[in-house]
C-alpha cells in the first residue's frame, strides 16, 4: 500500500507518534498524571515483569480510549479452530496435502478470522506450552471487528493475495514472498481484495528471535535491520452499530462489543510489536565444498524451549541459491528426526519433490517419520554431472520445525478433503543399487 511507512530493527526499543499529533509520547516518564492530547496511557507487557532486561518485552501506547471499555465477552463460534489434539486416532505416515481450498466469494464471504483452519499441533495454551499450526482461506476483509489472540504469537506466511493488516501499532501490507508476527495480546484487522491463502504457525508461551550466529559471526541469515515494524496511526471513530473484538483464549473463541475502534492509538514506544520481514533478504549460508548442511542455516525465526539448543518451533526458508558442493548428493538426504517437520510453498517447485507438492498445500513429516527425495529426484542426482547451479531458482518453500510430536486434527485428515493419500507412492520404485563386487577404482 502507497504511503506506509515502517521503522528498521528487530527488538529495538521504538518510539512513534501519529504525524497528526506531535508530541504524543509524555517527556520523560510513561504514565503521567494527565497524558498529552488527554489520552489513556496503556502498557501491553509481552513478558513477565521481572523477567530479564534482554527477554522483557513490552510497549507503552497512548490512545484515545482504553481497550478495558467494553461490554463482556460470551463465546463465540470457533469453526475449525481447535486446541484439541485426541480428535483422532495418532497417524505416523508422511502426509501430504493438495492446496488448501479458498471458497468463492460469489457463494459465502468468509473473512480472515473465519477462514482459520487449524492442521496440527500439540502441547497446551493453558500451561503456555506449544505449538499450533493452521491455514487460513479468506476472500472478504473484515468489516467493524478484530482479532486478539490470548494464547500466543502468530507467524502469518501468506501463499496467495496480500494482506493489510491494520494494529494497534499502526498499518503493515504484506505480500505473498513476506512474513509478519503479531504478538500475544495485539490486536488487529485484516482486509484482502480477492482470493487468499497462507499459513500460520502459533507458539504459546515463548516469542519468537533471531537465532544465534555461533561461527557464523555477526552476519548472515536474516539480518535485524531487514525487519520492518509499522509507524502509529489512529482513528477515531466511532460505530454506534457496534465494534466486536475476538479473543483466542485457552484455545477458545470469545467475543465482545464496544462503540469505538480499537486501532485508536495515537503513539506509542517500546519493544513490542508487530512486525514483517521479506524474505528475499535472506542471507544464504551454504556447503562450498562437499556434503549437505543441515537446514538449520535456513532458520529465519526461532521460538526456544527452556532446553538449550531445543526450539519450541523454528521458521526454516529454502530460497534460490547457488549449488556448489563436490562429491555430493545436492538435494536434502533421506532422513528420519526427533523433530517434526511441516513444510509449505510459497510458490515455484520444491527440489526434492518437484511433483505434487504444490503452493498452497503442505506435508507433515512426523517424529522419526522417514522422508526423504522423491524417486525421479534421486535417480536424476545420482547421475547428473556436478556444476555449479542455482538451485530453486522462482521458488520459496518453508518449514514450520518443532520439537512437539504433533497431532494432526480431524479438519486435516478428513474434513478439509485436500489430503493426499497417493503420497507414499513417490517413493514406491526406489530401486536397490546394490553391488556386492563394488571395489574402489585404482588411483
Amino acid at each position: 500500500m502507497a504511503g506506509l511507512k515502517y521503522i528498521s530493527g528487530f527488538g529495538n526499543e521504538f518510539s512513534s507518534e501519529d504525524p497528526r499529533c506531535p508530541g504524543t509520547l509524555p517527556d520523560g516518564q510513561n504514565n503521567p498524571q494527565v497524558c498529552p492530547y488527554g489520552l489513556y496511557a496503556e502498557q501491553l507487557s509481552g513478558s513477565a515483569f521481572t523477567c530479564p532486561r534482554p527477554a522483557n518485552k513490552r510497549s507503552w501506547l497512548y490512545r484515545i480510549l482504553p481497550s478495558v471499555k467494553h461490554k463482556p465477552f460470551s463465546p463465540a463460534p470457533r469453526g475449525d479452530l481447535t486446541e484439541s489434539w485426541d480428535e483422532v486416532e495418532p497417524d505416523p505416515n508422511q502426509l501430504r496435502w493438495l492446496p488448501f481450498t479458498i471458497p468463492k466469494s460469489s457463494e459465502t464471504k468468509v473473512d480472515f478470522v473465519a477462514g482459520l483452519h487449524t492442521l496440527c499441533g500439540a502441547g497446551d495454551a493453558k500451561s503456555r506450552n506449544g505449538i499450533g499450526i493452521h491455514v487460513y482461506t479468506c476472500n472478504t476483509s473484515m468489516v467493524d471487528r478484530c482479532f486478539n489472540n490470548s494464547d500466543g504469537d502468530f507467524l502469518i506466511v501468506p501463499q496467495q493475495g496480500e494482506l493489510l493488516i491494520t494494529t494497534e501499532f499502526g498499518k503493515m501490507m504484506v505480500e505473498p514472498n513476506e512474513i509478519c508476527v503479531i504478538q500475544q495480546g495485539m490486536r488487529f484487522s485484516v482486509d484482502v481484495s480477492g482470493p487468499t491463502r497462507g499459513y500460520i504457525l502459533e507458539v504459546y508461551g515463548a516469542h519468537f528471535e533471531l537465532p544465534d550466529l555461533g561461527p557464523i559471526g555477526a552476519n548472515g541469515l536474516a539480518n535485524p535491520r531487514d525487519f520492518l515494524c509499522p509507524t502509529a496511526w489512529y482513528e477515531d471513530r466511532q460505530v454506534s452499530t457496534g465494534y466486536t473484538v475476538i479473543n483466542k483464549y485457552q484455545g477458545a473463541l470469545f467475543a465482545c462489543e464496544q462503540d469505538f475502534s480499537p486501532f485508536n492509538v495515537v503513539g506509542w514506544h517500546g519493544n513490542y510489536t508487530p512486525y514483517k520481514y521479506h524474505l528475499e533478504n535472506f542471507m544464504v549460508i551454504n556447503s562450498v565444498a562437499f556434503d549437505h548442511a543441515d537446514p538449520s542455516i535456513f532458520t529465519v525465526l526461532t521460538a526456544k524451549s527452556t532446553r538449550p539448543g531445543v526450539a519450541i518451533a523454528d521458521f526454516v526458508i529454502f530460497p534460490p541459491r547457488w549449488g556448489v558442493a563436490d562429491r555430493t548428493f545436492r538435494p536434502p538426504y533421506y532422513h528420519r528426526n526427533c523433530m517434526s517437520e511441516f513444510m509449505g510453498l510459497i510458490k515455484g517447485h520444491y527440489e526434492a519433490k518437484a511433483e505434487g507438492f504444490q503452493p498452497g498445500g503442505g506435508s507433515l513429516h512426523s517424529i522419526m517419520t522417514p522422508h526423504g527425495p522423491d524417486t525421479d529426484c534421486f535417480e536424476k542426482n545420482t547421475t547428473s554431472t556436478l556444476e555449479p547451479e542455482r538451485v530453486a531458482e522462482g521458488t520459496m518453500a518453508f518449514m514450520f520445525e518443532s520439537s512437539f510430536s504433533m497431532a494432526v486434527t480431524k479438519w486435516g485428515l478428513e474434513t478439509c478433503q485436500r489430503l493426499d493419500k497417493s503420497y507414499y507412492h513417490c517413493w514406491e520404485n526406489l530401486r536397490s543399487h546394490f553391488n556386492p563386487d563394488w571395489r574402489p577404482s585404482k588411483q
